[in-house]
């Protein structure tokens, strides 16, 4: 990551925020969840060019390379707001930010980001605990920049299709102070304020899917953030995230 964008960055974060780059780290969102379980008095971001180790939903292996991604983990002290919808809201403030137009990036619920109907990136959300209070949320972000090569059973997505002159700093630099602003808010506004600009780019929104041993017709979130299908005999389910994996059912 260039010295120069990182120095911009921290200006645009501001003062009292840990701003940390390397060139190789096995997980982002590892190294600061252990930090955040031995205290975190401030936001910190660390950004590395380079996962060995790095982690996806789910148990899956997340994979990054150095110039063509970038992945970043973001660690928040909590103050006890509700963390529904959260990574639906990550997503949407992602979106917003790296194209602004909405005609070509799209959310996969819970936590894909797609360009073009192929995956562009994805959003892992942990947590620290204290007894039974959110200490500390990290936020951990992976983004395809240049163009993954083909993959027929997995179709992924760099921003470099958008605009060749997308490179991972300025793509930290776009959606770093968005996913700051966006914390900063969540205590007033919550899932309630995301889930319009969620909805506005639900990539399964009236897809037939199957989650977990349910199949049916995708109707949007609810309140709570969770899927809405309605089934073949006209019944309606509530699938929360982290809960089932969703494929789509149609090519």
């Amino acid at each position: 990551m260039a010295g120069d964008a990182l120095t911009a960055l921290r200006l645009a974060l501001g003062p009292g925020f840990d701003l940390q780059a390397v060139a190789e780290c096995p997980s982002t969102n590892s190294t600061l969840l252990e930090a955040a379980r031995q205290g975190l008095s401030a936001p910190r971001l660390l950004v590395a060019d380079r996962q060995t180790a790095g982690r996806g939903r789910l148990g899956r292996a997340w994979h990054s390379w150095p110039g063509a991604s970038l992945t970043f983990s973001l660690a928040w002290p909590w103050q006890g707001a509700p963390l529904t919808g959260l990574s639906l809201a990550v997503g949407a403030a992602l979106a917003e930010a790296l194209e602004p137009q909405g005609q070509r990036m799209r959310l996969k619920w819970p936590n894909d980001l797609r360009l073009d109907e192929a995956k562009l990136g994805g959003i892992l959300i942990e947590t620290v605990l204290k007894g039974d209070r959110v200490q500390a949320v990290v936020v951990g972000v992976g983004l395809n920049v240049a163009e993954p090569e083909a993959d027929p059973g997995q179709p992924a997505a760099g921003l470099q299709r958008l605009d060749p002159r997308w490179t991972a700093s300025t793509a930290l630099a776009c959606v770093g102070p968005a996913l700051v602003a966006l914390l900063n808010g969540w205590p007033r506004e919550g899932w309630a304020g995301w889930r319009t600009a969620f909805e506005a780019r639900d990539a399964l929104r009236g897809l037939r899917v199957q989650a977990g041993a349910l199949q049916g017709t995708v109707l949007g979130v609810d309140g709570e953030g969770a899927l809405t299908l309605r089934d073949d005999a006209g019944g309606l389910h509530a699938v929360a995230a982290g809960e089932v994996s969703v494929r789509s059912m149609e090519g």
